[in-house]
C-alpha cells in the first residue's frame, strides 16, 4: 500500500540579502521577476516565479539566519540562448557561457537523450544563481 506523499511541491525559497533595496532592484529590474510585496521592516521582499515564491530576506531575518552568499537557486528558462543574451545585455556577469551539464541517456529526468544546459552567475549578495534549460539531445547550444 502506497501512502500519499506529505510533501508535494516547493512553496517558497529564501535567499538572504545584506541590502534589501539593491536585491529588489536586481531580481525585479535585472532578472525580470514579478515583485509581489515588500515589508521593510523587517526586511522582506517576495517575488512570484511560477508556482514558487522567492523570499529575499534582509540578512536572514525570517529564514533562520541564512548566511549571505550561501544559497544556490536554479531558474528554468524556455530558451537558454535568449535568456543568457538578455541578462548579459542587462549587465549580468556570467561565470561561463551556457554549458551542457548532463545528457540523460537513461531517461531519469525526462525523455531519454535530453540535455540539461546551465549558465551560472551571482546576485549582488554573492548567492549563486543559474539559468537552466532542457533540450532534446543534439540541439544546438
Amino acid at each position: 500500500m502506497s501512502e500519499r506523499p506529505i510533501i508535494h511541491a516547493i512553496h517558497q525559497v529564501a535567499l538572504p540579502s545584506a541590502q534589501l533595496a539593491r536585491s529588489v532592484a536586481f531580481y525585479r529590474d535585472t532578472l525580470g521577476a514579478e515583485l509581489v510585496a515588500t515589508f521593510d521592516p523587517p526586511g522582506l521582499a517576495f517575488f512570484r516565479l511560477g508556482d514558487v515564491r522567492l523570499l529575499v530576506d534582509h540578512a536572514g531575518v525570517a529564514s533562520g539566519g541564512l548566511t549571505v552568499g550561501g544559497a544556490v537557486v536554479y531558474f528554468r528558462v524556455p530558451d537558454m540562448d535568449a535568456g543568457f543574451k538578455t541578462l548579459v545585455d542587462r549587465g549580468v556577469a556570467f561565470l561561463a557561457p551556457p554549458q551542457l551539464v548532463h545528457r540523460d541517456e537513461a531517461g531519469t529526468f525526462g525523455p531519454r537523450g535530453n540535455e540539461e544546459w546551465m549558465a551560472f552567475f551571482h546576485d549582488p549578495d554573492g548567492n549563486t544563481l543559474a539559468l537552466v534549460t532542457q533540450r532534446a539531445g543534439g540541439a544546438a547550444a
